[in-house]
């Protein structure tokens, strides 16, 4: 294991974050927080970068939808709601430097998805398949 990843963990468990599952092979967690609206987020501490993503939604595809995600983007204080490579399917992600992250940082992410769910989160849900 990492000391990345070993750095990452602490900061998740110090956040109060339940880790699911650990591949260390692949320097990855998968983490919940079904009260923040973290469930199987997929962090990944592949150096230089840490990628955060969690599945949201399958979603119809639709110029409005797309556009309507684009706006939504801009209200989002860290990562943004991004599309699969099908485009049927919205994603929250961000990424983050490894060499400077710390506790605050990966907190000020997490938390971002939390507002934007609450935020946006019937809306989402209104372009579900």
């Amino acid at each position: 294991m990492s000391d990345d990843m070993d750095k990452v963990r602490g900061f998740l468990l110090d956040l109060g974050h339940e880790i699911v599952r650990e591949v260390p092979e692949e320097d990855l967690f998968v983490i919940k927080d079904e009260d923040k609206g973290i469930c199987n987020m997929i962090i990944d501490c592949e150096a230089p970068m840490v990628e955060i993503e969690q599945l949201i939604l399958e979603i119809e595809g639709s110029e409005s939808n797309y556009r309507r995600l684009l706006q939504m983007n801009r209200s989002l204080i860290h990562g943004a709601f991004v599309l699969d490579e099908q485009g049927s399917t919205v994603l929250f992600r961000d990424t983050l430097e490894l060499e400077n992250l710390d506790g605050n940082e990966l907190e000020a992410t997490l938390n971002a998805l939390s507002l934007a769910l609450a935020e946006f989160g019937e809306e989402l849900l209104s372009f579900a398949k």
